[in-house]
């Protein structure tokens, strides 16, 4: 055996290869291109080599992640349980002598060299007097990571063999290069992928800050609510809480003072619209003796109430022109006047408000001083609507079920099937007080373990589309449900099937997740492999 050190790390340009052979490059160069898996490349290399150049029995033996042992990867020619037996220790035979010095092997006639070990066995029934050896390194990064090695009839022109030694070194050099810019780019998907990881916990930490048990929702607009809390709770900052009615305004008030810094100071809700316009004054800021025709004693007012705490004022919008100047002064001067008193009282109260009403309309239609407009709107947060929240829907029934039943005295675990279909359906328009409402009427009528869709009130089997679609094209109910489907996906990949652990990663419950699998069709015991 011969091995040729002279040829290691050697340029090779046109001139070294016959025609034929720098056509054979061509192929093998294209077959490495085609964008294919790296397995099936290289086995369409292999079998270039042997239907266009004439070699046999060509194999490529990868270095293990250990770097001490080399194992036949792609072969042709030999049976499975040959490519079994394919195991090499660095240094043991000619694969394992080229994959530890780098150098490529030349072994004229086989049978003339005992260093050939034929470990596969592949040639027991192949004259090895008129067999050649030829075995080059395969290098990525100047390190070396396999062999690529093929049979030959011997010849006694030794130079012919020397050229074809050439060749497969040429060869080796452009799988060398794919195998490099795989890894490379493995190495980028990889470190694209922990980044990824990485910022979705970063984003997971955030929104669980701003989670209470009060609220109820794993949707991405509720998550994003759940950011939006974790930031502007620990500030002493005015908020104002938008949203539709029924959306749980109050809820979202109430998470702002318990994750404050005032947690342990009151927290007072003054509804503005329940409030007669000729008493809210005196409602906010209190009273003295005589103030008023009816003042027969002095009143503390929600303000004085809420001191050192936070002040919650809903439907702010609703508010009288009187108060709402009188509320302005409080803002700005962080003083305020009790009726029918001309002395100030300070005051250290963190102010929430909350509105379902356009106030900038109502700034331009002059129902709303666009000073306290813009005093009050220093930090916004809207409550998506129950119709955007997607499987929130199946989530806060379960809870609200939960909650009735025991409050009922009654037996009831779940939704039925049709129920579940009506309730995702349904358009919403009340959102969650409206579902609440629902749910406790049909714990109360139902006669079963179990809610069905007769159980439910007649309004819920109408259903509402929320906006013209065009013919033929997907609707918004379409689209979700495509992102939904792809969300469930994501999650029973990382969790390689296990619906239990799929539902933990998107904060719902494994009953809602085995919902999802039925409905969309997911073939999620595919994922139990790591499957794609």
């Amino acid at each position: 055996m011969r091995y040729c050190a002279t040829w290691r790390g050697s340029k090779m340009d046109g001139r070294d290869f016959s025609l034929r052979q720098l056509q054979i490059l061509f192929s093998i160069s294209r077959e490495l291109s085609s964008g294919n898996a790296l397995s099936v490349m290289l086995d369409g290399v292999i079998a270039i080599l042997e239907q266009e150049a004439g070699f046999e029995r060509g194999t490529i033996a990868i270095l293990k992640a250990s770097g001490r042992e080399l194992a036949i990867d792609i072969s042709r020619g030999l049976s499975p349980r040959e490519i079994e037996k394919g195991w090499y220790s660095i240094g043991e035979g000619v694969l394992g002598r080229v994959a530890e010095t780098g150098t490529p092997a030349l072994i004229p006639r086989i049978a003339e060299d005992p260093s050939f070990l034929d470990k596969t066995g592949a040639r027991r029934e192949v004259s090895l007097e008129n067999l050649s050896f030829l075995c080059v390194p395969i290098t990525s990064r100047g390190k070396n990571i396999g062999t690529l090695s093929c049979d030959r009839p011997a010849s006694d022109d030794e130079s012919l063999l020397n050229k074809d030694l050439l060749f497969l070194q040429a060869v080796a050099d452009l799988i060398g290069r794919v195998v490099q810019a795989r890894r490379k780019q493995k190495a980028e998907l990889e470190a694209l992928e922990r980044e990824n990881r990485q910022l979705k916990k970063h984003l997971s930490e955030r929104a669980d800050a701003g989670r209470s048990d009060r609220i109820i929702g794993n949707s991405s607009a509720m998550a994003a609510l759940y950011t939006q809390i974790a930031q502007v709770a620990p500030l002493d900052t005015l908020v104002l809480i938008r949203g539709e009615t029924g959306t749980g305004k109050e809820l979202v008030a109430r998470t702002l003072h318990e994750k404050s810094a005032r947690q342990d100071k009151p927290f007072v809700a003054v509804n503005c619209a329940a409030i007669p316009e000729t008493l809210l004054e005196s409602e906010l800021f209190g009273h003295t003796k005589g103030a008023f025709t009816g003042a027969a004693g002095s009143r503390r007012g929600f303000f004085e109430e809420a001191e050192g705490g936070t002040l919650f004022l809903d439907e702010i919008g609703d508010m009288s022109s009187s108060a709402q100047s009188r509320l302005l002064r409080v803002i700005q001067e962080k003083e305020m006047y009790t009726v029918g008193s001309s002395r100030p009282r300070k005051i250290d109260v963190r102010l929430i408000c909350a509105t379902n009403k356009n106030l900038e309309e109502a700034v331009q239609a002059g129902n709303f001083r666009e000073d306290l407009y813009y005093r009050i709107n220093v930090m916004s947060l809207f409550i998506p609507p129950l119709r955007d929240r997607g499987a929130d829907i199946l989530l806060l029934a379960d809870y609200f079920i939960e909650t009735y039943a025991r409050r009922h005295e009654k037996k009831i675990t779940r939704l039925s099937t049709p129920a579940i279909e009506m309730l995702s359906a349904y358009h919403w328009p009340g959102n969650v007080r409206e579902l609440e409402n629902v749910i406790e009427r049909a714990v109360i009528v139902s006669f079963s373990s179990v809610i069905d869709a007769h159980d439910l009130p007649p309004s819920l089997q109408m259903k509402e589309k929320l906006s013209a679609e065009a013919p033929g094209q997907p609707g918004l109910a379409e689209k979700i449900a495509v992102y939904e489907k792809e969300l469930i996906i994501d999650a029973l990949k990382d969790a390689r099937g296990n619906q239990a652990e799929a539902a933990r990663l998107l904060h719902t419950t494994k009953r809602v997740i085995q919902y999802k699998i039925t409905k969309y069709g997911i073939a999620y015991k595919k994922f139990r492999t790591g499957g794609a």
